[in-house]
């Protein structure tokens, strides 16, 4: 406001010099409407500084702020959001569409209300210099109103399908690089390339349709119809002689004002309609509500490890919605080694995801210690549990840096400790820059077994109560496994382990065996009592078999291949 009132006293400052000049007043007089003139817009020029870094300060903060607040929201989601949202897409809300609310902010807002003044000064200083002025900025005023209220309504939309395209665009690019090697082995490079050059069309395109609503914007018609009638009626005026030169001069400079309204609204309403459609896109992922709770106010006790499922039902709410889990009953003492066997497909690895709370069981109940899974304060019952699967993740940091991700304060005999028990220090060691070496994204500069034995320090240097490993030394070489199998068995000790495996050698030492078929609990027991009285179980067992002959009797051996 202080900055209009400047450009205002600026433009009067204007008039009353040049109506001096023409008077033939003393050159002091027009001396000082000059040093008023410079004053006013030194004023003027300081205050606009003001609010440009302010507004960049503000923009650069909201787009911080909401940056950090989507991403915490994305951390605290359950697995079955993310299952459902493509990754890429996640990643153009998190990046370009974060930005556009910068955008909106600086130029956009910032824009908008300081060129709002330049729409005002011009109604009430014409008022001040004739009232019959104020008919051609009032009438543009209403207009332009008007006229932007269409326009955004058409535009807003236009500028949600730029976003939306460019989220799926955005979404193949990460999938495609995500599953490169299967794209090169299939030789679909050019596939892949015309079915991204569709994709780029459609951004293309709708970005044109935004361009071309741009390129036929009448506020742009408005401002030369306002500056051609009002000099026409300020004209008519002067040659009527109500008004006098200088006042025809000023009204000519008041109605030029307009200009910079029109002008810079042309992409600052773009940027609006460009925000808001991304804001929309941001929350509705932050608004996104899903069934899993955090529960920050629940059991943080020390685990014991007794494990205990009852009559649970699960699904993972795909579009046939069938369940995986059927009826699961099922008990682990604490300090005892269970393993879960079954085919393909039959539930294993969906079991250990509801020990931890990835997915919630839809029925029944889940329980550690006697207590429900979903009581426990979810931070402190996974960092109790630690679960390795077959595909190890590991991140594009050091080895060091992804053993220690359990525990970060985690010191460097501990970590050198964990390795060795996980048979992966002798390898590391290996490296050129050993502990410090940076691994590629997912580890993908290391062998499968290289990265399950970091997998498996990453879990010793924890000392979890409950141990899972789902599969974890399916990429092990034999005798890499002996030395892995004695370490698992050591770290076994004391805490409750849960193997899913094909290994014979790891299921028959196992305490208590849970066999799977289709979802469903079909036998349990140990390895003598289920070779004796499952079928299933003899089957799975012949299935499996990858140790020595000599091991088993030949009774054992007659009847797991009937």
């Amino acid at each position: 406001m202080r900055q209009c009132r400047a450009c205002r006293g600026g433009l009067f400052l204007h008039w009353r010099s040049f109506n001096a000049l023409n008077a033939g007043e003393g050159l002091d007089a027009i001396i000082r409407f000059g040093l008023a003139i410079i004053a006013s817009q030194g004023i003027r020029a300081a205050l606009q500084i003001m609010r440009n870094f302010s507004a960049e300060i503000f923009a650069q903060r909201i787009e911080r702020d909401v940056r950090d607040e989507l991403y915490a929201s994305l951390l605290g989601k359950s697995m079955t959001f993310h299952d459902l949202q493509p990754v890429g897409e996640i990643m153009a809300r998190v990046t370009n569409d974060v930005r556009e609310l910068n955008f909106m902010m600086n130029p956009g807002f910032n824009l908008i209300i300081g060129s709002g003044m330049f729409l005002i000064v011009p109604l009430f200083s014409s008022f001040a210099l004739y009232p019959t002025l104020i008919l051609p900025p009032a009438i543009f005023l209403v207009a332009y109103v008007i006229v932007q209220y269409f326009y955004l309504r058409k535009l807003t939309p236009v500028a949600e399908d730029v976003r939306v395209s460019f989220g799926k665009m955005n979404a193949d690019v990460e999938e495609t690089l995500e599953g490169l090697q299967v794209v090169k082995g299939a030789a679909q490079e050019d596939f892949e390339e015309r079915h991204f050059e569709t994709l780029l069309d459609e951004v293309r395109n709708n970005t044109i349709r935004q361009y071309d609503m741009e390129a036929r914007y009448l506020p742009l018609l408005l401002l030369g119809l306002v500056i051609s009638g009002g000099f026409a009626l300020s004209v008519l005026l002067y040659l009527r002689g109500e008004i006098n030169i200088g006042t025809l001069i000023a009204y000519s400079g008041q109605l030029s004002l307009f200009g910079f309204p029109v002008f810079s609204s042309m992409w600052s309403f773009s940027n609006l309609a460009l925000g808001y459609a991304s804001a929309k896109r941001i929350l509705n992922i932050i608004n996104i509500e899903t069934d899993l709770d955090q529960n920050v106010t629940g059991h943080t006790g020390k685990i014991q490890g007794r494990i205990r499922f009852e009559h649970v039902e699960f699904g993972y709410h795909a579009e046939d919605n069938t369940p995986a889990l059927h009826d699961i009953n099922f008990e682990v003492y604490a300090g005892k080694t269970v393993a879960i066997v079954g085919q393909t497909g039959s539930g294993k690895s969906t079991i250990t995801k509801l020990i931890n709370r990835i997915y919630d069981a839809d029925e029944g109940t889940v329980e550690i210690d006697g207590i429900n899974v979903k009581d426990w304060n979810l931070q402190s019952l996974r960092s109790q549990v630690s679960v390795i699967e077959q595909d190890i993740y590991l991140f594009s940091r050091s080895i060091a840096e992804n053993i220690r991700f359990g525990k970060p304060d985690a010191t460097m005999d501990e970590i050198i400790e964990a390795a060795k028990k996980a048979q992966a220090h002798e390898f590391i060691t290996s490296l050129s820059e050993g502990y410090e070496t940076v691994v590629g994204q997912r580890g993908v500069t290391l062998s499968g077994g290289q990265r399950q034995r970091l997998a498996l320090a990453r879990a010793f240097v924890t000392d979890p109560p409950i141990l899972v490993l789902d599969d974890s030394t399916s990429a092990i070489d034999s005798a890499t496994e002996d030395k892995i199998q004695k370490a698992i068995w050591t770290a076994a000790e004391g805490r409750t382990t849960l193997l899913i495996t094909h290994r014979l050698s790891q299921i028959r030492w196992a305490d208590h065996i849970i066999v799977l078929r289709q979802g469903h609990v079909v036998a349990q027991g140990n390895h003598d009592q289920l070779m004796e009285n499952s079928p299933a179980y003899r089957r799975i067992f012949a299935r499996y078999d990858d140790s020595p002959r000599k091991q088993l009797t030949d009774e054992q051996v007659k009847v797991a291949q009937n």
